[in-house]
């Protein structure tokens, strides 16, 4: 069993225990009654005691060990239930089935706020690809149309992952569509969107976010970079390196927000990666080491004259073989961008 797996199952039960345990001891009985829908606090013990067993399980090194092989519970298995005791090699058909369909469940939230297609670009070869650390994830991405009619390119990251992270991505979501198609700057729509956040008592995080507006007559891409990682362009005809570094706080860390403009001027056969921290901070399990920005620039410098899709599916395999199929440590999302 992951560690890394192991230490986050203890530390969100440790965390929701002592919430439930707050709530209980601070709440008003007319609160709790409601809350609780009619029902007493046996309901509310009786969960407490599953988290303190799962607690002490951990404790013990015995969470994830299967009851029939003494195996290892499959880590997605585990992921979505911490109490799972049996892994799926013993599960019947008619529970694979149930479970498959817990699973579709989980998800159909999360597949339904990506963008259900790549949009089609006069002179631009586009792809991308999401993956969660988790069931769900707290990265977004998404493909827009500004007032003027440009094209917006947006990647965020959640600080944070799992569900609680993907529910702000369904609130970003709409934000970005409902502010992007009124307005023509990447800034004012980050602006607006941060007043929106700092001072909601739901917001207890912050998010990273890079967002472009792409002009595809004047191959101009006007952005914004609120904290996030610096985008990367390989320029082919001249070998250059660019990294579009933030020119603004992450939304939700400053009071008073200010993002900068940028432009960058794209090339033929100029390829542009946006991605998520989930990237360059992979880390090989064995050495101890980041994937890193140089890393990402070498797939890309090393298959320029491939298609985007193809060059997603290649810095995907570096992911993959530098950690060794290891457990995802963070949510991993990729847009890539070749200008024809």
């Amino acid at each position: 069993m992951e560690t890394s797996l192991i230490d986050h199952i203890h530390e969100g039960l440790t965390e929701k225990k002592t919430s439930l345990e707050q709530w209980r001891e601070t709440t008003t009985e007319q609160q709790k009654e409601t809350c609780l829908c009619s029902e007493d606090e046996a309901i509310l013990k009786e969960h407490l005691h599953v988290i303190d067993k799962s607690l002490q399980k951990v404790e013990a090194g015995v969470l994830g060990v299967c009851e029939v092989c003494h195996g290892r519970v499959d880590d997605e298995l585990l992921m979505m239930d911490y109490t799972a005791t049996v892994c799926l090699g013993h599960y019947t058909d008619t529970e694979l089935r149930q479970l498959e369909s817990e699973l579709e469940l989980s998800q159909v939230i999360q597949r339904a706020i990506l963008p259900q297609r790549i949009p089609s670009i006069a002179g631009f070869d586009i792809a991308a690809f999401s993956r969660p650390a988790q069931i769900v994830s707290g990265d977004y991405f998404d493909f827009l149309q500004f007032k003027d009619g440009n094209h917006g390119l947006v990647v965020a990251d959640v600080s944070g992952h799992g569900v609680s992270a993907s529910m702000l991505v369904t609130s970003l979501q709409m934000a970005f569509h409902t502010l992007t198609s009124e307005s023509a700057s990447p800034t004012a729509v980050l602006e607006r969107i941060n007043h929106i956040y700092i001072h909601n008592i739901n917001f207890s995080t912050f998010v990273t976010v890079f967002f472009a507006s792409l002009d595809p007559m004047a191959k101009k891409l006007s952005y914004a970079n609120a904290g996030h990682n610096p985008p990367y362009i390989h320029r082919r005809s001249t070998g250059e390196d660019l990294w579009l570094k933030p020119t603004g706080a992450a939304i939700g860390l400053m009071e008073y927000f200010n993002v900068k403009p940028a432009e960058a001027q794209l090339m033929p056969g100029d390829i542009l990666v946006i991605y998520t921290d989930g990237v360059t901070e992979a880390i090989n399990p064995q050495a101890d080491d980041l994937f890193g920005y140089d890393r990402l620039a070498e797939v890309v410098r090393n298959n320029e004259h491939q298609s985007s899709e193809a060059i997603a599916g290649k810095i995907r395999q570096a992911l993959n073989d530098f950690t060794q199929g290891a457990l995802l440590a963070d949510d991993v999302t990729l847009v890539v961008c070749k200008v024809n």
